[in-house]
């Protein structure tokens, strides 16, 4: 099967891939679905790092995959209680060693 060269933007940041013409559109759509997810949780939420803000999205759509959800992509009305406790803990461990 032939090799595609493709540059995906994942979070603001650009990467270079090479994949097969088999996996080129499952490749594409999942990017499109972190992208998707960020911006959501970016609207709807007062984080603001990058870092964090895929974390929280490769979080829940990993949890969505594993459960057989088929649509990944995120929920506006999703329950991120646990995921920003977890952050503002790290938070408050990361401002301890400054």
């Amino acid at each position: 099967m032939e090799k595609k060269s493709l540059s995906l933007v994942v979070a603001g940041r650009t990467y270079p891939l090479t994949v097969s013409e088999g996996e080129q559109e499952r490749v594409l759509s999942a990017a499109e679905d972190i992208n998707k997810a960020i911006q959501i949780l970016k609207e709807n939420y007062a984080v603001k790092d990058m870092q964090d803000l895929l974390a929280m999205a490769a979080l829940q759509l990993a949890t969505k995959a594993r459960s057989g959800q088929s649509n990944t992509v995120v929920s506006a009305n999703a329950d991120y209680s646990s995921i920003e406790s977890a952050l503002d803990a790290l938070n408050t461990e990361l401002d301890e060693l400054k």
